[in-house]
């Protein structure tokens, strides 16, 4: 039984297969319906769109049945701290949960976001790590507090499709959003730029650092694949001769609880920090990637969103064929 919570739970031979394997599911050239008379249970904590549409349809596709649950709304509000005494608004604890899906099911995918209370909490992904400790059968993050796996290999899948396998230079720019978003997204994007060895440079306003840990893996996977990382607090700069653009939002973690004090600190981002027609002139020629939802002429402006070099619609098909592949790799 294997897990997959992060890009790295993935060895990067493992990662080829699996693009390998997206990319018949997507030509047709692979119909087997690899999880024939199998079950997944989908746990959304959260709203969705993109993860809810491709895992249904995937697991439909592999001949499988999804089971959706909403904890708190169609199924029963949880508790997943040990020891908690529930007396409280919350009916089942985790493990019951867990325990009694895994009769049911072959694998159970989880999507929870980080709450921005508590970032010495949340950093340690609890409910996902809850998951992982109470079920035997393989658990696939749909994204959580820190990671978000699926979406960081559909972004590495677009990028493969129209470059090759040859490394490039990739921005992955912060951008001014109304209110504090998680970091999942920015997170498993950088750490996969490093296991495919691309040149990246993490551009961010002081203040909305990565986590300290996850950079230090994020430069051990570049040294180890021949690529680079860099940090730049330079908007305007970062631009320069990149050839893939990824854009996103994501809080400060020394704001975690206090949602006032951050955005008086970003109040001043937003004329500078959006990916528009000017910034991307600098680039060469690159593409513009975003992991959608996004909102626009505020990320992004309409002109850079909706010309030819944006794959925003590509990444998003790819999550289907992504998911499909994993899926058929850790449950068959």
């Amino acid at each position: 039984m294997k897990n997959f919570l992060k890009t790295t739970d993935f060895s990067r031979p493992e990662i080829e297969a699996i693009f390998d394997l997206a990319g018949k599911f997507k030509s047709g050239e692979v119909k087997e319906k690899y999880l024939d008379g199998k079950s997944v249970a989908l746990v959304f904590f959260n709203l969705s769109l993109r993860t809810r549409a491709s895992m249904q349809i995937g697991v439909y596709d592999l001949g499988g049945n999804a089971v959706i649950l909403e904890p708190g709304g169609t199924s029963w509000a949880l508790e997943h701290r040990d020891g908690a005494v529930m007396d409280g608004d919350k009916t089942e604890h985790l493990k019951e949960f867990v325990e009694v899906l895994e009769r049911y099911t072959s694998a159970i995918g989880v999507r929870t976001f980080a709450n921005l209370q508590d970032w010495e909490e949340e950093r340690l992904d609890p409910i996902l790590s809850a998951f992982e400790k109470y079920s035997t059968k393989p658990v696939i993050n749909l994204e959580s507090a820190m990671h978000h796996p699926c979406q960081a290999l559909a972004d590495m899948l677009t990028i493969r499709e129209r470059f090759g396998k040859r490394k490039k230079k990739v921005l992955l720019s912060w951008t001014w959003h109304p209110k504090p978003l998680p970091m999942a997204v920015p997170n498993s994007f950088a750490l996969a730029a490093a296991q495919f060895g691309h040149d990246l440079l993490i551009a961010h306003p002081k203040g909305y650092e990565l986590d300290g840990e996850l950079m230090r893996e994020i430069e051990t996977y570049t040294a180890d694949n021949g690529g680079s990382v860099e940090i730049s607090n330079d908007i305007d700069s970062a631009f320069e001769n990149i050839e893939v653009v990824y854009a996103k939002s994501w809080g400060a973690s020394q704001f975690y609880g206090a949602t006032e004090k951050d955005a008086e600190f970003r109040a001043g981002l937003r004329k500078d920090w959006i990916v528009d027609e000017t910034k991307m002139k600098k680039t060469n020629d690159a593409i513009f990637m975003h992991c959608l939802p996004v909102r626009r002429n505020v990320i992004v402006t309409d002109g850079v969103i909706d010309s030819a070099n944006s794959l925003v619609i590509d990444v998003a098909e790819n999550r289907l064929h992504i998911q499909k592949a994993i899926m058929a790799k850790l449950i068959k």
